[in-house]
């Protein structure tokens, strides 16, 4: 069986939100009357990025989001509701490419698991490298189609004029590297299997499976979801996947799980 080489883990600080957003879940986000006059949770969402070295190339999963969030994001009023207000200067992605030695023109592929501003708020990184960008054939259909600046969390910003390879069902990439379409968060956001040698299979998310709460079982569902019909059933091929391959799960935004993994720049996965 292929494998890839080395997973490094990047975390890039994190956004603040209030926990309805990530997770529908009765007693947590949901109060019952006792609770009624509590306000809502407020909790840290980690953003990370994934950089994956395999013997035909080097792969950068998401972006996580930009420097100039703040000036950005003013236009949809996502900065009210997704301050990105937990990142130190050395978190954001450029310092922590830095910090790990790799230089954007060592990065062949820039695959985004889907186009939110969270996840494709560094895209324009590469506009002037050899880097392919890589989406879902669906995403980019969405994400280019709307009328107007921004449509959810879709923002042009991110990504116009960047020009995109487009995938479609489930991909083998790269030796050791498949990329899974689970649908449902976005119409075309994808997840990332990857094979080592010694840490075995790991399955990078995304907002597939926001956190280990979304996971279960049972799954529970979020107030950002584009089909939920189409989330249940990500979610479920998603532990369909796992049971064979017995692999680590790697949720999009769990404000927990992020310090239980080995972190770049100090340690990685093989």
């Amino acid at each position: 069986m292929a494998t890839a080489n080395k997973v490094s883990v990047i975390p890039c600080g994190a956004m603040t939100a209030d926990l309805t957003w990530l997770l529908l879940k009765p007693g947590r986000s949901i109060v019952d009357r006792s609770h009624k006059n509590n306000p809502a949770p407020w909790v840290d969402v980690p953003s990370h990025c994934v950089l994956v070295e395999t013997d035909e190339g080097k792969i950068l999963w998401d972006t996580s989001c930009p420097r100039d969030w703040e000036e950005r994001w003013g236009p949809t009023g996502l900065q009210e509701f997704f301050p990105y207000d937990k990142v130190s200067d050395d978190e954001y992605l450029d310092s922590r490419l830095n910090q790990m030695g790799v230089g954007l023109d060592e990065i062949d592929y820039v695959i985004l698991s889907h186009l939110h501003f969270d996840h494709a708020g560094n895209a324009q990184m590469f506009k002037n490298t050899n880097a392919k960008l890589v989406c879902h054939e669906k995403e980019r259909e969405f994400a280019f189609g709307f009328g107007g600046l921004f449509n959810g969390a879709h923002l042009k910003t991110d990504y116009e004029g960047l020009d995109f390879q487009t995938v479609s069902g489930d991909t083998e990439f790269l030796p050791g590297v498949k990329l899974i379409e689970t649908p449902g968060h976005t119409v075309g956001t994808m997840s990332m299997q990857v094979t080592l040698p010694d840490s075995g299979t790991m399955i990078f998310t995304s907002d597939a499976v926001y956190m280990g709460e979304s996971y279960g079982p049972p799954a529970t569902p979020a107030a950002i979801v584009n089909n939920l019909e189409q989330f249940y059933a990500s979610v479920e091929k998603l532990r369909g996947i796992q049971e064979d391959t017995n692999a680590t799960m790697v949720f999009g935004h769990d404000a927990e799980q992020i310090h239980q993994l080995r972190l770049a720049p100090e340690s990685s996965y093989t």
